[in-house]
């Protein structure tokens, strides 16, 4: 991460020495550099289609893969956006920044936090009152109900839902999903975990979504709607309509 830090610094300190096409956002250069960054950046989003599919066999090596794409697809965007960072694509660069600075965090500081949380009794925990036991009663025997459908050779104690019950059984998944989430906020889980720990993974990958339909939309509007990208100026990007 500090050596992706030193490559943005570099190349925005010395940007202005650059050859004009590498200055130039819809230069061809900066074009694929922005291609080959979103490439690097298809690893993390396949890094978490593989874990939650099921298909990750090597965790660790798809970790780090998601870890050395991401950081160096960052600086080909970052390069790519040609230092123009008052329009509206520059936003997908704070996304990034945002990322990064989650997963840092994730990385250095939460991580010994989530150990120190694992088979430890959470000092926050309140023994709940009548009511929310009975509702805690029902949200598991519907659990145990619906899993017994979804999927019968699972442990209720061990099972997530995956990609492929989604794909299978979307109407039992998406209902068990509502129930995990149920229990969860019961037990109050994430305010024993803490703030930070219990809500910096959602908000990843809120980011990581929220960069993906920006992405999407980035690459539709230059491929099809390159005449209104230019401002009425010089095409000099591949593109297939000029709308």
């Amino acid at each position: 991460m500090a050596a992706v830090v030193m490559a943005i610094a570099a190349w925005f300190a010395f940007r202005h020495w650059l050859p004009e096409a590498w200055r130039v956002p819809g230069s061809p250069e900066l074009y694929l550099t922005g291609v080959a960054g979103a490439i690097l950046l298809l690893v993390p989003a396949a890094f978490a289609l593989a874990k939650r599919g099921g298909r990750s066999r090597d965790p660790i090596g798809w970790f780090n893969a998601h870890l050395v794409c991401s950081s160096l697809g960052a600086v080909l965007i970052t390069i790519h956006s040609g230092g123009f960072l008052r329009r509206p694509p520059a936003l997908l660069l704070l996304a990034i920044l945002a990322l990064a600075a989650l997963g840092v965090w994730a990385r250095v500081r939460g991580a010994r936090r989530m150990a120190a949380t694992f088979a430890s009794k959470a000092p926050a925990f309140r023994v709940p009152d009548r009511a929310t036991r009975e509702r805690l009663q029902a949200v598991l025997g519907a659990k145990r109900r619906l899993l017994g459908e979804l999927d019968p050779a699972a442990q209720e104690r061990l099972f997530s839902v995956t990609l492929p019950h989604l794909v299978r059984r979307p109407r039992l998944a998406i209902a068990y999903q509502k129930l995990a989430r149920e229990e969860t906020r019961l037990l109050g889980t994430r305010r024993a975990a803490g703030l930070a720990q219990g809500w910096w993974r959602p908000l990843h990958m809120a980011l990581a979504w929220i960069f993906v339909a920006g992405a999407l939309i980035h690459v539709i509007t230059v491929t099809f709607f390159a005449g209104y990208v230019a401002g009425g100026g010089e095409i000099t990007w591949w593109h297939l309509a000029a709308w």
